[in-house]
C-alpha cells in the first residue's frame, strides 16, 4: 500500500505505471525528461491539487498496483542515478 507521503522515487520504483498515470493527471515526473523529487503529496500540491484529489490519486495508484499482472516483467530506471548531487 502506498500513501501520499511516498516519495516520487519510491512510487516509480514500486509502480512503474505511475509515471503514465501522474502525467495524465498533469503531474509530470520522469517521462518529461526532468525528474522531480519529494513526495506524491508535495508534487500534487505544487500543481494545485487539494487533499481530496490527492486521496483519489493514492486510491487510484493502489488500484493500479493491485491490477498489475503477477508475471509482469518489471522494467525499471535507476532513478537514484538521475538525482543531482
Amino acid at each position: 500500500m502506498i500513501d501520499k507521503t511516498i516519495t516520487i522515487e519510491d512510487l516509480v520504483e514500486t509502480i512503474p505505471g505511475s509515471v503514465k498515470y501522474l502525467m495524465e493527471q498533469g503531474i509530470k515526473c520522469i517521462a518529461c525528461g526532468e525528474p522531480i523529487w519529494g513526495t506524491l503529496e508535495e508534487a500534487a500540491k505544487e500543481k494545485g491539487f487539494n487533499d481530496e484529489e490527492i486521496d483519489k490519486f493514492v486510491n487510484d495508484l493502489n488500484n493500479l498496483s493491485n491490477d498489475k499482472p503477477k508475471n509482469d516483467i518489471k522494467r525499471s530506471i535507476d532513478i537514484k542515478k538521475l538525482r543531482p548531487g
